[in-house]
């Protein structure tokens, strides 16, 4: 009976891209849960190496593609389109090939408790928390109880690698078994400032605010509280060595204590280290060995959305989401090689996935990047907002365009680039969807529910 049900949930899938809504990552989920509620348990009880989970506010998908491109000679199952909710974990079960034998599965912050209860993960990785969707989430204080309790409910042998740069991560899991840290131990590619948006500054023990020697993004950094001696963790894997002075590469050196293996990613910020050393750490926690990891990382390619480069005709546009201040800072620094005089598309949707509270925008420090461009055109359910936040950041009533349309919002700045040009776009989820899409039908990309199958 089960068999048969998994099948009329496939065949769900199918029939809902045939008709050209999408749905490939959501809709057999959404079937399978209806007529069999234990089938995420079921589906993920089939891989014999077991299941690993990944978590974080930012970069969940491309550590998700880190670490399955690290565990390429394993058949792997996998959301690599980023369909994180109990629909999405089940549709990657679903779609898992006869061959696999183990899951590689990035979750939402918020489902994570209940994933983790479903499939009991062999490891689960932390990536990071960071202030985002406050209208869905709540404050991160509640989203780290959430975790906390459920770290309490964890199996006594499962492996916990974490983020040992967050602080308030580091207070959830200190003191657990079982824990691999990881982190940049690099003070020449730090700032000695916060951003004026940072989120978790102050003592997970005894609220004093920390102190810094090096922040690397947003409050992830090197900390010390000055009054109970709470610091950073020492790290079982570090990266060392970053060179981020190339405009679509990033070089560093990763590895534990014992040693350091060289990596060159072929998309830059130090988001991606961050990116990377997570999956070196989650793979090795699992049994990748650390030269194997970094020799594959240098053959990773951007996930889709992320640092994504679409060529068009003579021309490029260059994708990549924000969501929230801290991605969006740091997005806004890697690109800004790529943005001096070039044309910039900046898409603010306020649909469910993206957070209906838009005011986030408001955080981010568009002062130093926005008047770089040669033209910011403006698009998606909140346009006039995004122009708004443009003309505040500096840049003149006449640079600015808003457009109804987002189609016509992207070729006018794809048009806008010249010959030879590129154009930078920076789009919330749903509005990266909706780019994607457009691109898809025009034969430029995969569509995102093939992405990876």
């Amino acid at each position: 009976m089960f068999r048969l049900k998994t099948a009329v949930a496939r065949a769900a899938g199918r029939l809902s891209r045939r008709a050209g809504r999408g749905g490939g990552t959501t809709v057999p989920g959404r079937t399978i849960l209806r007529l069999a509620p234990d089938a995420i348990e079921r589906l993920s009880s089939r891989l014999p190496e077991g299941v690993v989970l990944l978590s974080a506010t930012n970069g969940k998908t491309t550590t998700t593609a880190m670490t399955t491109t690290i565990l390429a000679d394993r058949a792997v199952c996998t959301n690599a389109a980023g369909a994180n909710l109990l629909t999405g974990i089940a549709s990657a079960l679903l779609a898992t090939p006869a061959a696999a034998t183990i899951g590689v599965l990035e979750v939402d912050e918020a489902a994570l408790p209940e994933v983790v209860r479903r499939v009991a993960p062999r490891a689960i990785l932390l990536g990071n928390l960071f202030r985002d969707q406050l209208d869905r989430y709540g404050e991160l204080e509640l989203l780290a109880g959430r975790w906390r309790a459920m770290l309490d409910d964890l199996a006594a042998d499962t492996r916990i690698v974490v983020c040992a740069d967050d602080p308030l991560l580091a207070g959830l899991v200190a003191g657990r078994a079982h824990v691999v840290w990881y982190g940049i131990d690099d003070a020449s590619v730090g700032r000695s400032a916060l951003d004026h948006a940072a989120d978790s500054t102050s003592c997970p023990r005894c609220s004093t605010h920390l102190s810094y020697t090096a922040i690397y993004l947003g409050h992830l950094g090197a900390y010390r509280c000055p009054s109970c001696g709470f610091a950073r963790p020492e790290l079982d894997v570090a990266a060392r060595s970053i060179d981020v002075t190339q405009a679509d590469a990033v070089s560093f050196t990763v590895g534990r204590v014992d040693g350091a293996n060289a990596v060159t990613l072929a998309v830059p910020g130090i988001y991606n280290v961050y990116n990377a050393i997570a999956a070196v750490a989650l793979a090795g926690s699992i049994g990748s060995a650390p030269d194997v990891a970094a020799a594959r990382l240098c053959t990773f390619a951007a996930a889709f959305g992320r640092y994504e480069r679409i060529a068009i005709g003579d021309r490029t546009a260059l994708l990549v989401l924000v969501k929230n201040p801290a991605g969006a800072n740091e997005a806004l620094r890697t690109v800004a090689p790529r943005l001096a005089g070039s044309p910039l598309l900046l898409a603010l949707n306020d649909r469910i996935a993206d957070g209906r509270d838009v005011s986030w925008i408001w955080d981010v420090d568009f002062e130093p990047y926005l008047t770089l461009a040669s033209v910011v055109h403006c698009a998606g359910t909140r346009a006039a907002d995004i122009a708004l936040r443009a003309r505040y950041a500096g840049v003149p009533a006449a640079s600015i365009v808003v457009h109804d349309d987002l189609a016509a919002a992207f070729d006018a700045a794809v048009d806008a680039a010249g010959t030879d040009g590129n154009a930078v776009v920076l789009p919330t989820y749903t509005a990266m969807l909706d780019l994607r899409a457009i691109v898809a039908e025009r034969g430029l990309v995969t569509p995102f529910w093939d992405t990876g199958r």
